[in-house]
């Protein structure tokens, strides 16, 4: 668009913004669903072409993409999706095993009967998820769970420690879920039984039955 001056116009800045965090967020959601598996090469100018728009919100993207260790940017390879790292799996789950099986603690006893719905609500969502054979349906209701427990507890600050680590984990439940889909239906038991150790007041063995539930997926993804 040309000016009356014969400027011409640019996007509005709002407009700009939109097409970078757009193309974040679906770049990242390639990531996330395996669509872009790990270990692949990506060309900025064919993500621009996919994406219909300019290289300038798609580079945009790729830096934030590579802040969270999703993609990783070389002058010699270029552009690649990262892989999950046995030690980085490894320290995603110890974080989660303290910050978790401390959250549900905390919580034994005092949930109120919307929240005990909420959860509920959750699980038997998962189950159909389960039963229909949606990994990427149960792996989101899978996070929510979790979340729901951390917001329930209340503390910001672990709640903004999980919210960064939220892709990455994602990532790696989609798959443990492929590789095991029956594992959804078994999950989904063992986060009932949390509910029911915090519903009854029963801390240390929700901490328990938490702690037992992160060790599998450990334990799984790093024997193999």
């Amino acid at each position: 668009m040309t000016t009356a001056a014969g400027r011409t116009a640019t996007a509005p800045p709002t407009e700009r913004v939109l097409l970078k965090d757009r193309a974040y967020e679906r770049l990242k959601d390639k990531i996330v669903r395996g669509e872009f598996e790990p270990g692949r090469f990506l060309s900025e100018r064919r993500l621009a072409a996919e994406l219909a728009m300019s290289k300038t919100p798609v580079r945009s993207a790729i830096e934030r993409l590579e802040s969270e260790g999703l993609v990783r940017v070389s002058p010699q390879q270029g552009i690649v999706v990262a892989e999950v790292s046995l030690s980085e799996i490894i320290d995603l789950f110890e974080v989660r095993t303290a910050l978790e099986s401390f959250v549900v603690l905390q919580l034994a006893g005092t949930l109120t009967p919307e929240r005990l719905r909420q959860l509920h609500e959750n699980l038997d969502r998962q189950v159909e998820a389960a039963e229909s054979g949606d990994v990427v349906e149960n792996m989101r209701l899978d996070t929510g769970y979790h979340f729901l427990l951390c917001e329930f507890q209340g503390n910001r600050e672990i709640t903004r420690v999980m919210w960064r680590m939220r892709d990455r984990l994602a990532r790696i439940i989609i798959g443990v879920l492929r590789q095991r889909p029956q594992r959804m239906l078994e999950s989904v038991e063992e986060h009932r039984a949390v509910v029911e150790a915090i519903a009854e007041g029963r801390g240390v063995e929700a901490a328990d039955a938490m702690k037992s539930h992160l060790a599998w997926g450990q334990r799984f993804l790093t024997s193999r």
